[in-house]
């Protein structure tokens, strides 16, 4: 009996069981999936649940049922590669012939003081609710910092401005516009939706320190009674302890199967595999894609094929419910259009 072990059941994690439920794979093969949840979350939905605009039950998807998949709950906390196995604290380990790295990622604190202790973050379902309670409870004219302004930081800091119209809501950027990764056009489209909608946007932020009830930027501390952490990820922390050549970002470097190149039976998705593109749901979904078409070859003894390039199709963002922005076939949108594409997306993704 052949044992593939997924850890993850983030958007490459579960398009790998679906790829392999749709392909077929051999009787003699177990899958077994490993997540801290019982269920497929919708990570692009989380600055919702901070901002209370949508409940957690919205952004939930039950895991696939089939006689071959069984399902482990719980946190990993070391993969031991040398012996194949992935250890799971106060859990049985699970053992594996073939491993699937799907871990994802957390924020990256940049080693400033008081932030990991001292901000709400939106990197896991559970965290986002914390954010959301806190936001929830605050008293009318309390502030709100969201520290990093791409594109987390901005779909956090509208939300909560249409959600919650009493707050003072500040967004710091460390750059000179939000959203550097987008075209010149959707920036403007949402420094002037800001203005408009009262989000003071400080740039050229550099936080120095976080404290209970302060953000220190610049030399001068202000006042916030919930801040919200959006300034950068990493992978998850397991990865810096496996002995796989990595990037300069910390990732694990692949081969053109995904394949980790000194041992051909583990494969790495999303946040955690090296890539020239930057970490998104839909890069995690294609890269998921054509690893579960290498592993129905893999699992079938059958030579796989070599798989084709990623091909992004575009980037999409909101701004509250009725407003957004994106960047499709090349050309920038902003609008109603751009925020409508991103609910079907999200509908199709509840869908499948």
């Amino acid at each position: 009996m052949k044992r593939l072990v997924i850890l993850g059941g983030g958007y490459g994690g579960m398009k790998i069981v679906h790829q392999l439920l749709t392909s077929g794979f051999p009787h003699d093969v177990e899958i077994i999936l490993v997540d801290r949840n019982p269920y497929h979350s919708l990570k692009t939905e989380f600055y919702a649940i901070a901002a209370g605009t949508t409940a957690d039950k919205d952004v939930r998807i039950e895991f696939p049922h089939h006689e071959q998949i069984r399902y482990v709950f719980g946190e990993v906390t070391t993969i031991d590669t040398e012996n194949q196995l992935v250890k799971m604290g106060d859990e049985p380990d699970v053992s594996y012939d073939y491993l699937v790295i799907g871990l994802g990622c957390e924020d990256n604190y940049h080693g400033i003081e008081g932030a990991e202790a001292y901000t709400e973050s939106v990197q896991t379902i559970a965290k986002a609710r914390k954010a959301g309670s806190a936001i929830g409870n605050l008293d009318a004219h309390s502030k709100v910092t969201i520290v990093g302004a791409g594109l987390s930081g901005i779909e956090v800091a509208s939300e909560v401005r249409e959600s919650r119209p009493d707050l003072t809501v500040r967004l710091l950027d460390r750059g000179s516009s939000v959203l550097k990764a987008f075209d010149e056009k959707i920036q403007r489209y949402v420094e002037d939706w800001f203005a408009k909608n009262d989000v003071e946007v400080v740039h050229h932020a550099n936080v120095e320190y976080v404290e209970k009830g302060q953000v220190c930027n610049n030399g001068s501390c202000f006042d916030s009674d919930v801040t919200i952490w959006t300034a950068g990820v990493k992978p998850n922390h397991i990865i810096e302890e496996i002995p796989f050549e990595k990037d300069e970002q910390g990732k694990i470097i692949l081969n053109e199967f995904y394949q980790v190149p000194s041992q051909t039976n583990v494969y790495v998705v999303g946040d955690c595999a090296s890539s020239v593109h930057s970490p998104s749901a839909q890069l995690a979904g294609q890269q998921g894609e054509k690893i579960g078409d290498v592993l129905t070859d893999v699992l079938q003894d059958t030579e796989p094929d070599v798989p084709s390039e990623v091909k992004l199709k575009g980037k999409l963002g909101s701004l509250g419910k009725s407003d957004g922005f994106g960047s499709m076939f090349n050309q920038p949108f902003t609008g109603f259009l751009p925020r409508l594409a991103k609910t079907g997306v999200l509908w199709l993704s509840k869908r499948h």
